[in-house]
């Protein structure tokens, strides 16, 4: 099975790719079953070996290379080739960045596999932030924080848009105390100067997401 995911809305990526896990992929065998590739450090002889191995346990393998259009000239030869006859026991997801009309090899694969089109331009925020790190979507966090920093968004902010959300959105009362205490830690980071505000903002984001199950 092949699938595109073509724009920018990482949020909504996220949330489809885990739609595809939850169909294809056993609970419990996602360390074997499932792996994350970048296209920019990907080379032909590791993407063959990924796409040769065997799913385990009777799960189907899921394969993901983010920032497929990065991809290298002979990558896109041997992907336009599988395309025609995909393994049967592996998905694969090429995700995209914004679609360009000419683009031959985007345009060849729309042909032979299932395309899902997503908002090309996402405007966070900070409760777009807060609903991540609930889901505990670390990759996801970190990709919207450097968007709101790209922005012009000021570092402090970000952590009051947090606070704001996390004091009136959170029901578990410790939960919240542990995350106010993390921002606490994180603003001392960026006044004294300990820490680069992008560095202690990143670190904030991992301390939120490494813990605990999604809050409900």
């Amino acid at each position: 099975m092949f699938y595109l995911f073509i724009g920018e809305d990482s949020p909504a990526k996220d949330r489809q790719l885990q739609k595809l896990k939850d169909e294809f992929v056993n609970t419990g065998l996602e360390h074997f079953n499932i792996d994350v590739l970048y296209a920019r450090d990907l080379v032909l002889k590791d993407l063959q070996e990924k796409l040769s191995y065997l799913p385990f346990k009777g799960s189907k393998r899921l394969l993901v290379i983010r920032q497929a259009q990065e991809l290298k000239k002979e990558i896109k030869d041997f992907l336009s080739a599988y395309s025609e006859t995909p393994d049967k026991g592996s998905i694969l997801v090429l995700d995209f960045g914004p679609a360009q009309k000419r683009d031959e090899f985007l345009n060849r694969l729309k042909r032979r596999s299932k395309a899902i089109l997503f908002k090309s331009t996402v405007k966070p925020d900070t409760f777009v932030l807060s609903r991540s790190i609930e889901n505990r979507r670390l990759d996801a966090s970190l990709k919207l924080l450097n968007q709101l920093l790209s922005d012009g968004e000021k570092p402090e902010r970000i952590l009051g848009g947090l606070r704001y959300a996390w004091e009136r959105g959170i029901a578990n009362p410790v939960e919240t105390k542990r995350r106010l205490k993390l921002l606490l830690v994180c603003d001392i980071d960026i006044k004294t100067g300990r820490l680069k505000p992008v560095f202690a903002l990143e670190k904030l984001i991992i301390g939120l997401c490494a813990a605990g199950k999604p809050a409900h």
